[in-house]
């Protein structure tokens, strides 16, 4: 398959979670196999790449992102055969392949890290992050796991600490060896020789800790927020600048960026940090300094609809903290409230804001199932998977409500994901949104969003292009993107009431009627419906 080095760039990214996609095997759980016979339809969106979150072999204490083999398949998704077959016809349908690499911790069941712990002797004993206790016997700082609690657990074996961002059983590895860091590059290179084109590379800024293990400092609480934990998690309360965003994070992501080069790959990070992020990403992104792009949590946080107001304050701080960076937009995603129920969407406001994600400068990520307006899902304690939401419950439910499987056929069994019954219960309102439905509504949120990527898709200037003059007045957001010889004005009504705006100078032709988008008057003004949008392009010839 034939890559241009900058196919990432403005692309249109679909998450895949491979337990809730499709299940060919009949055990309940979604499988490589399923993804196979599905590609058509994520091909048919109009989308450039999938991105697959784990299906490494893992003993599954967080679904995958515990990894205890990074070079093979779990026996549950299948086998590296199947993986070949996802890339032979992803490839075939025009779609690239990113795959989920998870590099700050593995599992406890890794045969490093059982190297590691048996002895301070033997080869890998410096691959995981090892510390003594205090001379009380407690734990050697105050870090605290992004999972609850504190951040180390003592092990008999070698009488030390080791740390642990997440689960206890998700001990971090020691970047700072330099084997570590050759050993996960082998990894890379082992999956980009298989035929992936990219990697979504999991909590970027946590890949390197200060050797000093210095304390956090306190938060003030005016500056907490729950962007990256939930806010009853005492995580919040500290300013995380010694056990993550340490600054020898860039020069690995250097190194990786290096190993993905000849191959024209490409990479999205994640960056978990609730203060700093934007900046972060800057850092990252900047000039081909790291990685390619990076999302950090704006539009994936916070309950209320975005506002005119936020989104222009966001691009905003884009500009100041990021400006040679490239960021990665999305509203839902396998972590997060599905953005349809976290916003309290309507059909129209729902449209709106995924018309917007298509106009705005940067990469998109769609996470399965938003295509189709799903909901969050309300799960039961008992049917609960999620141990984030076992840790919580019931302040904080978990992450399982946003990965309920796919809804393909309304009246077959468990809606078409299998024939037997699923890891996670299927809300019976999915049903009336699945999309053998949606594909014969001409209203369907569906039909939206391939409009919208389509649009996206036939305008360089939105795909690539400047994103300048970001302003909101009275629950109007407007911007400009321009490319080449194209200027296209975007301008956004986000509020439910109707509003009567002006226009600057210009002889504007409008664009995006399939969309919603309105024809100024006479007099040079748009008068916006509630949720409508106007895109207009800038006649060359004025």
């Amino acid at each position: 398959m034939n890559k241009d080095a900058d196919w990432w760039r403005g692309a249109v990214i679909y998450q895949i979670y491979p337990r809730s996609f499709q299940d060919t095997n009949g055990d309940g759980v979604g499988d490589l196999l399923g993804i196979v016979r599905r590609l058509p339809y994520v091909a048919s969106l109009g989308a450039d790449a999938i991105w697959i979150s784990p299906f490494f072999t893992s003993p599954m204490r967080d679904f995958g992102y515990d990894v205890s083999d990074y070079r093979d398949v779990d026996p549950m998704f299948g086998s590296l055969a199947d993986f070949d077959q996802v890339i032979a016809t992803a490839h075939a349908l025009g779609l690239k392949v990113m795959i989920d690499l998870v590099l700050s911790h593995t599992s406890d069941v890794h045969p490093w890290f059982q190297e590691s712990r048996a002895s301070r002797e033997n080869p890998r004993a410096d691959w995981y992050v090892w510390a003594d206790p205090k001379p009380d016997g407690t734990a050697p700082n105050n870090w605290l796991s992004i999972f609850g609690g504190p951040a180390w657990q003592w092990d008999a074996r070698r009488e030390q600490y080791y740390l642990h961002n997440f689960l206890v059983s998700q001990p971090d590895l020691n970047f700072h060896c330099p084997a570590v860091q050759e050993a996960l590059l082998d990894v890379a290179r082992f999956w980009l020789e298989r035929g992936v084109d990219g990697f979504r590379l999991d909590t970027i800024n946590f890949y390197m800790h200060d050797e000093a293990l210095r304390d956090n400092p306190p938060l003030p609480v005016a500056e907490r927020n729950d962007n990256t934990a939930p806010k009853v998690n005492p995580y919040n309360h500290q300013r995380h600048i010694h056990d993550k965003n340490h600054p020898k994070n860039i020069e690995f992501l250097r190194k990786l960026r290096a190993v993905m080069e000849p191959y024209n790959a490409a990479a999205v990070g994640e960056i978990g940090d609730s203060q700093r992020g934007l900046e972060i990403l800057g850092e990252y992104t900047a000039d081909g300094v790291g990685v390619q792009m990076s999302y950090a949590f704006e539009l994936l946080s916070g309950h209320e609809p975005l506002s005119a107001d936020y989104i222009a304050a966001v691009f905003r701080k884009v500009e100041a903290v990021a400006p040679r960076g490239w960021a990665c937009w999305a509203y839902s995603n396998h972590d997060v409230v599905r953005h349809i129920s976290r916003w309290g969407l309507s059909l129209a406001s729902a449209k709106a804001y995924a018309t917007l994600l298509m106009c705005l400068k940067g990469s998109v990520c769609l996470y399965q199932g938003e295509e189709l307006g799903l909901p969050e899902a309300e799960i039961a304690f008992e049917d609960l998977q999620d141990p984030y939401g076992k840790e919580f419950w019931p302040e904080f439910k978990g992450r399982d409500g946003c990965r309920t499987p796919m809804v393909w056929e309304k009246d077959a069994v468990y809606a078409g994901f299998s024939n037997a019954k699923p890891w996670l219960p299927i809300p019976s309102v999915h049903d009336y949104l699945a999309v053998d439905v949606a594909e014969v509504d001409p209203a369907a949120l569906l039909h939206h969003y391939r409009r919208a990527i389509a649009f996206r898709r036939h305008h360089k200037a939105l795909r690539a292009g400047l994103m300048t003059g970001i302003e909101a007045r009275d629950g109007v957001l407007r911007f400009r993107r321009e490319a080449g010889d194209e200027t296209i004005l975007c301008v956004f009504n986000l509020t439910d009431v109707p509003v009567d705006t002006d226009l600057p100078p210009g002889d504007w032709v409008t664009l995006a009627g399939e969309l919603g988008s309105i024809r100024p008057t006479a007099d040079n003004r748009l008068q916006l419906g509630p949720w409508q949008p106007s895109i207009l392009r800038l006649n060359s010839g004025a």
